[in-house]
């Protein structure tokens, strides 16, 4: 033992000591620490201590130290100590939260952890606590987009009720285009995926023309209806009714929710539709594409065939957006169903207006 340091352990401290070495559920550094006073009591040396324990000699004296001091007990609680860093005052935690909701002095958009160090003179990691502590982070942003509809609660009721309760014996329909999907081809092959590496694809891509999707998303069953078309223009859209047309069967009403794309309330469309006696157009509010529930379909179809697709031709894209089509209304197709509240909606949007308000 170090020079100054001295004990001798009585039979119950010794049991004590052996009982925590024995016990599974102790923390791990009580049981070192109780080996190395059962081992200074059975005569070893520090080097000896050292190599049984795997611990360095300041470690082994300090709790030799420790146990002449406090005896077992001292060796199961951690010394307190002061901290070593003050804890920022208060009023430069308020300056710091007030300049963050702030736009920037110098020429950028948003502050970042380094530049709000500088000006508020301390540690970046300090920095990063407060935002975190209140909740702010400039480096992230949302996108929103509030329908300025004077209809909006009125569309927005007639469109929700055609998902929850259908009329009998009709047909309710979501209509949207996907126009300009890229039939691209890649430079150079990809590899694929293997164990401890992902597939790879090059950056750059040869574009080998576009397409539109014109679909139909039955809400009562979720089959789809799709034709691949060269323009998006009211000529292909009614094209695409005729093709609906055909496929409905006749004696049910059509009930078509689309949003207020100009090809679609054309006067060649209105005029197919008082031809068409049977057909309801219901139009979404501005801004509100999220309503229509094809646009779920198109973002399946974007995340799994059309992201990381590889098309030669123009003619590879339209047959793999097809297969896409037939392999979901034979596998996936179900009823679509609505779960929101309208009266949530509603008052989402009356308190965003309200904040644009306040901000002016």
């Amino acid at each position: 033992m170090r020079t100054g340091v001295s004990f001798s352990v009585s039979s119950s401290d010794r049991q004590r000591l052996e009982a925590i070495v024995a016990d599974g559920n102790r923390p791990q550094k009580h049981v070192w620490r109780a080996r190395i006073i059962l081992l200074s009591d059975d005569g070893l040396g520090t080097a000896a201590i050292m190599a049984a324990t795997g611990k360095s000699k300041t470690c082994v004296w300090r709790w030799q130290e420790r146990f002449m001091e406090e005896g077992v007990d001292g060796l199961l609680r951690e010394k307190t100590r002061l901290p070593g860093i003050p804890p920022t005052p208060t009023n430069k935690v308020a300056e710091i939260v007030r300049l963050t909701q702030e736009p920037p002095p110098h020429e950028a958009t948003h502050w970042t952890l380094r530049a709000m160090a500088t000006l508020s003179g301390v540690a970046p990691s300090t920095v990063r606590g407060i935002w975190k502590a209140h909740g702010l982070s400039p480096h992230r942003w949302r996108a929103f987009k509030l329908s300025n509809d004077p209809k909006f609660v009125d569309k927005l009721t007639d469109v929700v009720g055609l998902y929850v309760d259908p009329p009998a014996h009709a047909v309710v329909l979501s209509v949207d285009e996907k126009s300009q999907i890229q039939a691209l081809d890649r430079t150079q092959p990809g590899l694929p995926m293997k164990k401890g590496r992902a597939g790879t694809m090059t950056h750059d891509y040869k574009r080998n023309g576009t397409t539109t999707l014109f679909a139909a998303l039955n809400v009562l069953d979720g089959t789809v209806i799709g034709k691949n078309m060269q323009r998006h223009r009211h000529q292909e859209f009614i094209r695409f009714l005729n093709e609906i047309e055909c496929s409905v069967p006749t004696g049910k009403e059509v009930h078509v929710i689309l949003d207020n794309y100009a090809a679609h309330k054309h006067a060649k469309v209105r005029a197919w539709l008082e031809r068409h006696p049977r057909w309801t157009f219901h139009f979404v509010p501005t801004s509100c594409s999220w309503l229509n529930a094809v646009e779920g379909f198109f973002a399946k179809l974007t995340r799994r065939r059309l992201q990381r697709g590889v098309f030669h031709s123009l003619v590879d894209l339209q047959a793999a957006i097809n297969r896409f089509i037939k392999e979901h209304n034979t596998t996936e197709a179900k009823p679509f169903r609505w779960t929101a509240d309208p009266d949530r909606i509603i008052a989402a949007r009356n308190r965003g207006f309200q904040t644009l308000d306040s901000i002016h």
